[in-house]
């Protein structure tokens, strides 16, 4: 009978115990994935909400209307046709085609799921019918119009626009677009995929790009790197592959200052062959590689690190950002703007603030930080490399006059294509200016001839030079 009652206080132990877990399980995914659960298609609350409830209106950082509910019920948006297709990845649309738009991963927000009971009590006693909270979001739709315009017709890609001091989302924009009040039936049989968001879901070797997260782990691990000097012969083999650079380039011995500007492939494959890949893929890691990513405003594809068949060959391909390496343009964009924040990364955000009908504060922004993922005096040489390679190197199409442009360009080449998908990642070094950039043109050519040039336009543009 002992032993019988002494089970029985240790099963109701064990018992007592899962529960306490799954309870605490569940709070913890409430609040860390509660608005994905809450915007999710399978949420039948949210179906019964929305026909209950006029959803709120949607503004830009400098309160120019993106979306409002008429007197008819109808959901309508800009007036202007450009400014629609340049921010309906970041907005949304009233049908859903955008996974994570405002319009629906905001929704909670929108049909005022968070309004007290009295708030709801209050406006039924008034026979109104409930209204949603207004929101305002922190991207730009002119400086989104603007990069629509500089895109390349016909391509796809994306261009991503953060304040590196704040996380601040001010362009957050995929290509091809569409005109959410004008769907057309041949924008849902494109087959470049025109509600797919591409600067937050499309995970891509990123080229040379890369070469700047091989350059940390280099000063890093390897003695005396900024002095070193590596020579590069045109051509590496490595087992059954040579790695190459572009036009079969000979640079000849250089630092690695040099070969960050000049974009070299020769030095970078044998530098990831001297760090060995636990020491590249570690630093890979603190840049947010193979995170889990959970942001607050935004649902980003996580970005991978290839993890078998890390043979010699491979890790050489790896160092230049090529091999099976997948980073989205967002991730991208952090990685840059972490470099120019002294190596604290910040969490991209895309919410400014969210009002009531009465005007009461649901919601306003703060900066969060997403990582350190560097001391300042790696991201200061990184930055002095940047530069370099924008006053003479592949990314020289970026610089700006009267702006200290650091960049970094890519040209990263995908089984099965003829061209190479171009990429250019940057920051302007001015307080007065913290913005980086990602461009990224899936078939776009090079770096250099195709991306760099639009960021040197949304430089501009943001400095007014």
């Amino acid at each position: 009978m002992k032993m019988i009652k002494s089970n029985i206080r240790v099963i109701t132990l064990i018992v007592c115990a899962l529960f306490v877990s799954l309870m605490a399980f569940a709070a913890f995914s409430i609040s860390t994935q509660g608005q994905r659960w809450f915007s999710s298609s399978a949420n039948t609350y949210l179906r019964r909400t929305k026909s209950n409830v006029t959803p709120g209106s949607i503004v830009d950082r400098h309160n120019v209307l993106l979306a409002k509910t008429d007197e008819q019920g109808k959901r309508i948006y800009s007036s202007d046709p450009a400014i629609r297709k340049a921010v309906v990845h970041a907005v949304g649309d009233d049908r859903g085609n955008i996974a994570y738009g405002a319009e629906s991963f905001m929704a909670n927000y929108l049909f005022a799921y968070n309004e007290s009971y009295p708030e709801r009590l209050a406006q039924a006693l008034r026979g109104e019918k409930r209204r949603g909270n207004d929101i305002r979001l922190l991207i730009d739709s002119a400086l989104c119009k603007k990069a629509a315009s500089l895109f390349p017709a016909g391509k796809s890609g994306a261009i991503v626009v953060m304040n590196y001091k704040t996380g601040e989302v001010l362009a957050l924009q995929s290509f091809p677009g569409y005109d959410p009040v004008n769907l057309s039936q041949a924008d849902q049989e494109n087959p470049l995929k025109p509600f797919w968001n591409r600067a937050t879901m499309w995970s891509s070797a990123p080229g040379s790009v890369f070469k700047v997260v091989t350059l940390a782990a280099a000063l890093r691990n390897i003695p005396d790197a900024m002095d070193k000097t590596y020579e590069c012969t045109g051509s590496l083999e490595v087992g059954d592959t040579s790695v190459t650079d572009a036009q079969h380039a000979v640079h000849g011995i250089i630092t690695l200052k040099k070969a960050l500007a000049v974009s070299c492939n020769n030095v970078f494959a044998k530098v990831a062959l001297e760090l060995g890949d636990a020491s590249l893929k570690k630093t890979a890691s603190d840049f947010g590689i193979g995170d889990y990513f959970l942001f607050s405003d935004l649902v980003v594809q996580n970005s991978v690190y290839p993890a078998d068949d890390r043979s010699e060959k491979e890790i050489a391909w790896t160092g230049p950002g090529q091999s099976r390496l997948q980073i989205t343009p967002l991730h991208m964009a952090m990685i840059a703007s972490s470099i120019a924040n002294d190596g604290m990364m910040m969490e991209p955000r895309l919410l400014l603030d969210v009002v009531n009908g009465a005007g009461q504060s649901k919601y306003s922004f703060f900066a969060k930080e997403y990582r350190h993922v560097m001391e300042k005096v790696t991201a200061d040489v990184i930055a002095d490399y940047m530069r370099e390679a924008v006053r003479s190197g592949t990314a020289s199409a970026a610089a700006v006059p009267g702006l200290d442009i650091a960049g970094k360009t890519g040209s990263a080449q995908i089984d099965g294509q003829t061209e190479t998908n171009a990429w250019f990642i940057g920051f302007i070094d001015d307080s007065r200016y913290p913005y980086a950039i990602c461009v990224a043109i899936e078939d776009g050519g090079s770096g250099g001839g195709a991306a760099a040039p639009i960021a040197r336009e949304l430089f501009r543009y943001l400095s007014g030079k």
